[in-house]
């Protein structure tokens, strides 16, 4: 390859030189021939050495960007899951059944962000990411719920992390019973998470979705009614003590003493 681009190179070199002496001599046809030729030469050249260019290797596979809004991705996996969810749950529900890339770190400043919003126009948004509140009706660290659901589901008993947690299991598994072909992802999921359910899997075994909802729905229907009572209890003193935002937010550290006295 590399004497034929010489080859061309001194042919375009000619060529120029040639094209110059006619236009000085004011030979306007020899000069238009030569310029074509001229032309015909450069094109052979920059096909020659675009052929000997090797090809560029392909990129590396990345993840999926995701072109919906992290606050919508996060409202995708609650509305799946339904209960209030950390910010590892709900990272790891979007990679398995959405394949998203979605970090923790970019939830961190969500919930304050939404609490802004809610703040300067308040209910403007047809929902907000909002905390779920402890027992002392201060935000519950790392959970994050949707607003739009009842107060009895936006609160937390004694009981309610592992029945949440039970919950989750529940609708990933349901989840996987609705698709042809379950992601291999959403399959380590509920396999990891059946491994807390007892009677959930056998052994390290990959989880089986029906197996999985008949045992945690038995654990469930231990924990439900006592649950259930301990949420209504703490949602009634929400709705009773709490202005809207802080019903969505948490109690402010004052308030929350105050609550309690």
């Amino acid at each position: 390859m590399s004497d034929s681009l010489d080859a061309l190179e001194r042919r375009i070199a000619d060529l120029r030189a040639e094209v110059r002496r006619a236009v000085k001599a004011r030979e306007n046809s020899l000069a238009r021939s030569l310029r074509g030729d001229l032309r015909r030469a450069e094109q052979a050249w920059d096909a020659a050495i675009a052929s000997d260019i090797p090809a560029a290797p392909a990129p590396p596979h990345e993840p999926e960007t995701s072109l919906l809004p992290i606050r919508e991705q996060v409202h995708q996996a609650l509305t799946m899951l339904g209960v209030p969810t950390p910010a590892k749950l709900i990272v790891a529900v979007n990679d398995a059944f959405f394949s998203r890339e979605l970090r923790g770190s970019q939830l961190t400043s969500l919930r304050r962000d939404e609490e802004r919003s809610f703040r300067g126009d308040p209910y403007a948004r047809p929902y907000y990411l909002c905390a779920a509140l402890t027992d002392r009706l201060s935000p519950a660290r790392g959970l994050l719920a949707d607003s739009t659901w009842p107060p009895e589901l936006r609160v937390l008993g004694p009981l309610s992390p592992r029945v949440d947690f039970l919950t989750s299991a529940v609708r990933v598994a349901e989840q996987l019973t609705r698709l042809a072909e379950p992601p291999p992802g959403a399959v380590r999921l509920l396999s990891r998470m059946a491994q807390n359910i007892p009677g959930a899997v056998e052994g390290f075994a990959p989880a089986d979705p029906a197996t999985a909802i008949r045992a945690a729905r038995a654990e469930l229907e231990v924990h439900l009614a006592a649950d259930s009572a301990q949420r209504a209890e703490v949602a009634a003193r929400a709705t009773r003590q709490l202005p809207d935002v802080e019903r969505l937010f948490g109690a402010t550290a004052m308030n929350t003493l105050r609550g309690a006295c």
